[in-house]
């Protein structure tokens, strides 16, 4: 239970994340945002990541073994990235619909996919 807790606030937590560090890419097609400078961008970029954060600090406090949690920090940390890339594809697949997924991104994918069984693999 503890672990399916702290992987749901890792998800929310990486949506606020690419949403903050990607989505303003698609702010030149809002009307309310042509005239924004690059400072105005950061600063909504960083109200975005303050509710990432509000996500991430709990799932890490939450799911680390040393706090009562079920993952190590670099379970954690492996968690995190996975879901993240995960995250950033179905983001770019939504949002971003003339960016091309080939064969290598997917290739990639699949290493980190690999990296987590290995953080994951027991001695």
């Amino acid at each position: 239970m503890r672990a399916l807790f702290t992987i749901s606030l890792l998800c929310v937590s990486n949506i606020f994340m690419t949403l903050a560090w990607y989505g303003h890419l698609k702010f030149r097609e809002m009307e309310w945002s042509k005239g924004l400078g690059l400072f105005a961008i950061i600063l909504i970029s960083w109200g975005i990541a303050l509710f990432e954060y509000s996500f991430q600090v709990p799932a890490n406090k939450y799911g680390f073994k040393e706090n009562g949690g079920p993952f190590s920090l670099l379970e954690l940390k492996m968690i995190q990235e996975a879901l993240s890339i995960g995250i950033f594809l179905i983001f770019t697949l939504l949002f971003f619909k003339n960016e091309k997924i080939a064969w290598n991104h997917l290739v990639g994918f699949g290493f980190l996919i690999l990296a987590v069984y290995f953080v994951f693999l027991k001695k």
